[in-house]
């Protein structure tokens, strides 16, 4: 029995591997892909076309002449014929994972189709990761549990690591969902990109597909805000200063909440009274 080209479509739906030669660009091998792809599916058989229902005229003789009468007759669709609404399949959803450049080759990884992944997996999986953080952060901490201390640290989210610890995640959350995109709101501490792009090659696996982080914003640095980030053209004396003064009580207060971070003048810039500030 031949492969409907509807059967062979779903069946499409997944994640495999190919081999990328050198001096190709991975876009053309994703293109080549979904092209060869469509060309196949639409050269297999197609669902037959819808039936209508007309009155056809239809005459015949009779002693008095020639008699016309309406005859209910079943005939295919126009608007389902290839000719007039086109192939049945002209775009996939085509993703990939690591990418690699013009002049490396290897393995490259590719998935069709998402339709298995829905913000409700997403965000089981989301939940998963926080709660194995936060585990981890509670070890960190060195809090005893028992103590009402430490049970309203735990609720306020205000649990912190008491010395050197791994990146750790405060929490997770999806802002936006848009398949295949999809955007996350992340706290975390002691942080690195690398480990910001690994935790969202990690998602994708546990989601049975590939994700690859696509963009890295920090809207965040402790008290420090969007709002009170200086953009490029407030870059000189006039605006730094006024930053400075309205910035005074957060660093106060950074003084007085960790007694790590030690804040000392630079050396040969006494004239300037400038102040650095060192992590130990």
């Amino acid at each position: 029995m031949a492969l409907s080209a509807a059967s062979a479509f779903r069946a499409l739906h997944g994640i495999f591997a190919v081999y990328k030669p050198p001096a190709v660009h991975w876009k053309s091998v994703r293109d080549t892909i979904e092209m060869k792809l469509l060309r196949e599916l639409n050269s297999l058989k197609q669902p037959a076309p819808r039936q209508k229902i007309l009155f056809l005229p239809q005459s015949h003789e009779s002693s008095s002449g020639v008699e016309i009468t309406k005859v209910v007759t079943s005939v295919p669709a126009l608007l389902d014929h290839i000719l007039v609404r086109g192939p049945s399949f002209t775009h996939l959803k085509v993703g990939v994972g690591h990418k690699l450049d013009m002049k490396s080759s290897g393995v490259f990884v590719i998935g069709i189709g998402n339709d298995h992944i829905t913000r409700d997996r997403l965000e089981r999986v989301l939940a998963m990761i926080q709660g194995t953080n936060q585990k981890a952060l509670i070890m960190h901490s060195r809090m005893d549990l028992k103590s009402q201390e430490a049970y309203e640290m735990a609720v306020q989210g205000n649990l912190r690591p008491m010395e050197k610890s791994p990146p750790l995640l405060l929490g997770v959350r999806c802002v936006e969902f848009s398949p295949p995109n999809f955007t996350l709101e992340i706290r975390c501490m002691h942080e690195t990109q690398q480990y910001l792009r690994k935790l969202i090659h990690e998602i994708g696996l546990e989601l049975r597909s590939s994700a690859v982080c696509t963009k890295v914003r920090r809207t965040r640095d402790g008290p420090f805000t969007l709002e009170c980030a200086l953009t490029h053209g407030h870059w000189d004396l006039n605006s730094i200063t006024n930053a400075v003064r309205e910035c005074s009580a957060i660093a106060t207060e950074l003084r007085k909440d960790d007694a790590n971070l030690i804040w000392e003048k630079r050396p040969n810039e006494d004239s300037l009274d400038n102040e650095g500030r060192s992590l130990h």
